[in-house]
């Protein structure tokens, strides 16, 4: 995910997409512990663009205040 389709997101969608991202680290956690992970370098993808779309909603949040 790029940081300037994150940013085009509406906050619903912001939302939406970080519930969904957050069960996937969740399902890719537990296929880890199981020993049933295959893609190993999806969890480093999926926690980064946790990281992107939590940087993007408080910049959001910061632009509404000023």
């Amino acid at each position: 995910m790029k940081a300037s389709d994150v940013k085009s997101m509406t906050p619903d969608q912001l939302e939406d997409q970080l519930l969904k991202l957050k069960k996937e680290q969740f399902n890719l956690r537990f296929q880890k512990a199981t020993g049933q992970l295959e893609n190993t370098s999806r969890v480093r993808t999926v926690r980064r663009d946790i990281a992107r779309i939590q940087t993007v909603m408080r910049e959001k949040r910061v632009a509404d205040n000023a």
